[in-house]
């Protein structure tokens, strides 16, 4: 084949990728703007970010209390996710850079510390394969810089998790792009995942609109792990991604290192609230031996009925 029809057949394939997570986003909708409600930049609701999902005071944030979870959007209360280019060359390390424009449209400078950091990034395929977090460093222009590696071709989602410095949280997204070979990636559901000789499994159920306890468990060579180590000021961080349009949660676990009550390892306790029935991914950071690790699950949730708000009071410790 030569190099225009390679070009025009990866072209044909990225367009049924986009278009298949068009339609899978679609199912899961719509979501509704409350009366009264303004539109931001994107058109969905501005002045806040209530559907943030980074869990920065231990929980998901309420991505069912508001018109749409984090991370579907590129521009929203006021701020937008603006990289220089959105087209990286597989299989190369590069430096990928944006800036986050604030309300006035000048770039931001001044982050709060979530975490250790004052931005996560996270870049994933748009299949769920390749999971990065990584952690980019701000210029004081307000250019943000990362070393990137996206290692196969296909379309990628970038996610910006950050906190402007008298803001509210916000999670924005962007599609970048990796030309090569496309071959999607397709998952069954799965509670046990196996990465470097380390076993987590996962135990819970996840329900639609409702806090959900996650317990995930660390073994290896069949011995529990109980010297997990402190990662970003916690001894596990976990990302869940809904199927097809990738909405974001950013669930931290019950506890911290060094409060006297949680232990390190081998059990790991997430409370997290998913905004509707359907596939999720799961994505475990943990560190044990100075490495860290991510684990993956795809779960499904339950689609129970979810219970009246004022039903159930929230699990201690875990609400804003």
């Amino acid at each position: 084949m030569n190099t225009a029809a390679k070009l025009s057949a990866y072209g044909a394939a990225l367009a049924l990728v986009a278009g298949g997570a068009w339609a899978a986003g679609s199912a899961v909708g719509p979501f509704t703007v409350p009366a009264g409600a303004h539109s931001g930049e994107d058109g969905t609701r501005g002045g806040e970010d209530t559907a943030h999902g980074d869990g920065h005071s231990g929980a998901v944030a309420e991505a069912t209390r508001t018109d749409q979870p984090g991370g579907l959007a590129s521009s929203r209360g006021g701020y937008t996710l603006t990289p220089t280019s959105t087209t990286l060359t597989t299989g190369t390390t590069e430096t990928f850079s944006f800036r986050i424009l604030g309300p006035d449209g000048k770039p931001v400078t001044r982050f709060d510390v979530e975490h250790e950091k004052r931005l996560h990034l996270i870049v994933i395929r748009r299949d769920t394969a390749e999971f990065q977090h990584v952690h980019p460093e701000l210029d004081p222009d307000g250019t943000w810089r990362v070393p990137l590696t996206l290692p196969r071709g296909g379309s990628y989602r970038a996610f910006a998790d950050f906190t402007p410095t008298g803001g509210k949280s916000l999670t924005l997204g962007v599609d970048l792009s990796a030309a090569g070979d496309y071959q999607p990636n397709t998952y069954q559901p799965s509670r046990l995942s196996t990465v470097d000789g380390y076993q987590v499994r996962l135990d819970g159920d996840l329900v639609p609109g409702r806090s959900s306890k996650l317990t995930l468990t660390v073994s290896s060579d069949g011995r529990e792990i109980t010297n997990l180590e402190p990662y970003l000021g916690s001894y596990g961080h976990l990302v869940a991604l809904r199927s097809g349009d990738l909405a974001y949660l950013h669930v931290h676990p019950d506890g911290a290192p060094g409060d006297g009550k949680t232990a390190a390892g081998p059990k790991i306790t997430f409370f997290a609230e998913v905004p509707t029935a359907g596939s999720y991914r799961l994505f475990l950071d943990f560190q044990h031996g100075g490495q860290v690790r991510t684990a993956e699950f795809t779960v499904d949730s339950t689609g129970l009925t979810p219970a009246p708000s004022h039903s159930a009071p929230p699990e201690p410790g875990h609400g804003h």
